[in-house]
């Protein structure tokens, strides 16, 4: 009784040989899946150096657009600057020569009687 058991489980289990080849395919398996990563991680490469491209490309239009904004407001701050000098040395000359008319009122008053 005790013989046939063993010869049952001893048949139950996998030769040698047979293992072997079971841990063969899961290696090829393996391999397999390594070679898929391989192409994922190529691709997922690929796509980074043209979304760089792509952003860098971006990022230098809208530099080029913000330096060209910064030129024209300059140059429409320095004529505001210009117009806002000279309306204040007209007033001050308005105010001016208003001080010296009514300091001398009397005297001008004078002059047309």
């Amino acid at each position: 009784m005790r013989e046939q058991k063993f010869l049952q489980q001893r048949s139950k289990m996998a030769s040698t040989t047979e293992r072997l080849g079971i841990v063969e395919t899961k290696v090829e398996n393996l391999s397999e899946k390594i070679d898929h990563l391989k192409v994922d991680v190529k691709e997922m490469h690929d796509c980074l150096d043209k979304t760089r491209d792509e952003l860098k490309a971006q990022l230098e239009t809208m530099y080029d657009a913000s330096c060209t904004q910064h030129a024209e407001l300059a140059k429409k701050i320095s004529s505001l600057e210009k117009i806002r000098e000279k309306t204040m040395w007209m007033v001050a000359g308005a105010v001016a020569a208003a001080g010296i008319f009514s300091g001398h009122l009397d005297k001008i008053l004078a002059f047309f009687v």
